[in-house]
């Protein structure tokens, strides 16, 4: 005995406030939803207007424009024949909603609000709406007349409901959204033991390193569970910032993943779809305890819909339909995902900014290389969806690269599509190594990047000469004798010229390879790209304004020793054997000349700079930000951690030094280039990470960390 009903989800490209192009998208995953036989689609959370609109959300007009976009589903023959689920925020009794809209054939069946709202990290979803808080409650909703003409109704219900169809049994479908999963008291356990079969999981879930574990592990469980089928909806792409969503649209049933969708894609649309058998799901529950339970179960309220989703017997039978079978859960590596999430945010960014490349400072240093791979990951990616028959990722490159319109021009391969995309340049001066240009012009042979070389000493010495002329000072290093803040100036000169030279040369780029005859056309200007990490912001240890300014940085929230990895990893994957060197080098500004008498002694090796190793700076950014701990905190925890190679009073020196410096260039956070979120402990001072940039110096905390110290030490020597 069974009862099979064909299933569908999707993941989605949406794009803030593209009205057009978002409704496009939905009826593209409609069509394909249907083309595979089902007659049920979820999308993503607001996949009308997209998530991330911010302050947007409170300009009230582009609400009627997102019933227009509903009415113009609800009228569209595509949209017949399949109950859809679509998301857009609703305003009912003067408050704003987050809501999903169920329709079929032209009729809105029900409204569900919110219940559960995402409020932390990257969130501020209590900024904008208003969590639903009648649990098992409905009440009417009057439509709006654009609505009203095309349906034909006057109200429907907006609530704590669950759909009921006229199958034999009925097939019973509930609602989460997106945090309702992540939190205590997920409602998809009280649906199923009232008698939900399916339960949808709309969401705007972005990427996170080694974040998809957590948000799959609890897809499965809710599954296993509720003894339900779980379907998961997840938006995928850049929508407007920093955030890259991740898609992974998901279908389990029972605690098994039977479809899952990928994670990083240049796909617009993907629709997953899954043949599920209810009565296996109704013989899992078919337990003492259970029945129990589900006994004394309030009640949802059911809102009927005149439709039969399920597959006959007969047809079952005469076209071999079976349930689908579990498939193994699939992850990547975290080195795989800096290699394609960044990768495929860039490319978002650059077909929808309208842009015609990328502009790189590539010293010679392992965060430029970093940056500069993972340009080549995305053309990578680029050139394995053309192959695979992305005429849409086709068509972009081509205007990209400034191809005519009649162009019939294919990339060759992924250095085909990096000369057409990716400038970058060495720019040296007197303190420069060969080594590091060396470096430079290797990796940029090998991944096929349009590269410039040169030395900018004129422009250092020009500044150097206005400095004399003001104050007759004549500048020197501190390795040459000078002061250190004749050595710092001098440094920040030759670092903030250079963020200068890269907007002036992705300026005239394009119509300087026009010139040339390497391009037809000027379809846009370059974005210039920032290569800082993660752990030197939270130091402080970059110049305000200089190369790390930029249009975007890929790297921004990326560690240290996670780049390293990655690199290692693009070694051998990306057939990179030049990124070897890289890993080989310590890690140098070069802003300081080097000693005649002693060369090795003026290498400007960072971490002997900063006073700290990048392991420590990755501790202290995990215990701020994950395990919230202010000074006081880290030295306790850090005593625990490091207390095997580290006495109290050493933690307590290395918790002072990087307090010290955190405090102190806490200013600079608030200038970081926009960055590709990927770290749970990144400093982004946008949205993510905010916090005031002028402190005081704790002096309360030192005293009692000193004093513990003392006692501890006391202690010690008592032995």
């Amino acid at each position: 005995m069974s009862q099979l009903i064909k299933v569908a989800t999707c993941a989605l490209d949406q794009w803030v406030l593209d009205l057009h192009g978002n409704f496009a998208r939905i009826v593209s995953a409609v069509n394909r939803a249907k083309a595979k036989g089902t007659r049920i689609l979820i999308t993503p959370e607001l996949s009308i207007p997209s998530y991330g609109l911010l302050d947007h959300w409170h300009e009230r007009d582009w609400g009627d424009l997102f019933w227009e976009v509903l009415a113009n589903l609800l009228a569209s023959q595509d949209c017949f024949g399949i109950v859809l689920d679509v998301g857009m925020p609703i305003e009912h009794r003067s408050v704003l909603y987050n809501c999903r809209i169920w329709i079929y054939n032209g009729r809105v069946l029900f409204i569900r609000p919110k219940m559960v709202l995402a409020n932390d990290g990257n969130f501020r979803e209590a900024r904008y709406f208003t969590p639903w808080s009648q649990h098992l409650l409905s009440e009417d909703f009057v439509l709006p007349q654009c609505v009203q003409d095309i349906s034909g109704q006057e109200r429907t219900v907006i609530g704590d409901v669950v759909l009921e169809t006229r199958d034999h049994p009925p097939v019973t479908v509930g609602l989460e959204m997106c945090e309702e999963l992540f939190t205590p008291g997920a409602r998809h356990v009280n649906q199923a033991m009232d008698g939900v079969d399916i339960i949808c999981n709309s969401s705007g879930s972005h990427h996170e390193l080694r974040k998809l574990n957590k948000r799959v592990e609890l897809v499965v469980a809710a599954s296993a569970m509720s003894k339900s089928a779980y379907m998961y909806s997840n938006l995928q792409g850049c929508d407007a910032d920093r955030l890259y969503y991740d898609g992974t649209a998901m279908i389990c049933v029972n605690g098994q993943m039977v479809s899952q969708g990928s994670q990083f894609s240049l796909q617009d649309v993907e629709v997953l779809t899954a043949t599920v058998d209810l009565e296996q799901i109704r013989s899992a529950r078919f337990a003492p305890s259970w029945r129990t339970k589900a006994q004394s179960q309030p009640l949802y309220p059911r809102v009927m819909v005149d439709a039969s989703l399920t597959c006959s017997r007969e047809d079952a039978l005469l076209h071999h339909v079976t349930p689908t079978p579990p498939i193994p859960v699939t992850y990547f590596e975290p080195e795989e995902e800096i290699a394609l999430g960044p990768a495929a945010w860039l490319w978002d960014y650059l077909r929808r900014s309208r842009q015609t490349g990328f502009f790189l400072c590539l010293s010679g240093g392992i965060d430029s290389c970093a940056t500069a791979v993972m340009v080549f990951s995305m053309c990578r990616m680029v050139f394995k969806a053309i192959s695979a028959g992305n005429e849409q990722v086709l068509q972009d490159l081509r205007r990209i690269a400034g191809e005519p319109e009649e162009s019939a021009w294919n990339p060759s391969t992924p250095q085909d599509v990096c000369s057409r995309i990716l400038h970058t340049a060495y720019m040296g001066t007197s303190n420069s190594g060969g080594d590091t240009r060396a470096r430079a012009k290797a990796l940029s042979q090998a991944i096929g990047s349009y590269h410039l070389d040169f030395n900018f000493d004129a422009i250092v010495s020009a500044f150097t000469t206005i400095v004399h002329s003001l104050f007759g000072l004549t500048m020197r290093y501190n390795t040459q004798g000078g002061t250190n803040a004749e050595s710092l100036a001098l440094q920040n000169i030759q670092a903030r010229s250079r963020m200068v030279l890269a907007y002036l040369l992705a300026s005239i780029l394009p119509q300087a390879r026009q010139q040339r005859g390497e391009r037809t056309r000027i379809t846009g200007g370059i974005l210039v790209l920032g290569s800082s990490n993660v752990d030197e912001a939270l130091r402080g240890y970059f110049t305000k304004y200089d190369a790390s300014s930029a249009d975007l940085n890929p790297i921004g929230s990326i560690s240290k020793l996670d780049l390293r990895k990655f690199i290692a990893w693009a070694k051998v994957n990306f057939d990179l054997s030049q990124l070897q060197t890289f890993m080989d080098a310590t890690p140098s500004a070069e802003l300081i000349p080097l000693s005649p008498s002693d060369a090795q002694t003026a290498i400007q090796s960072d971490e002997d700079e900063m006073g700290i190793s990048y392991a420590e700076l990755s501790a202290f950014g995990q215990l701020r930000k994950n395990e919230r701990l202010g000074p006081w905190g880290q030295f306790l925890r850090l005593c625990q951690m490091w207390g095997g190679r580290l006495s109290p009073r050493e933690v307590y020196n290395k918790v002072r030094h990087f307090n010290w410096y955190y405090n102190i260039n806490r200013h600079k956070m608030t200038t970081l280039t926009p960055s590709y979120h990927a770290e749970s402990y990144s400093c982004e001072d946008n949205r993510f990470d905010m916090r005031p940039f002028l402190y005081p110096s704790f002096d309360w905390v030192w005293e009692k960390i000193e004093r513990t110290v003392g006692i501890l030490e006391q202690k010690r020597n008592e032995r």
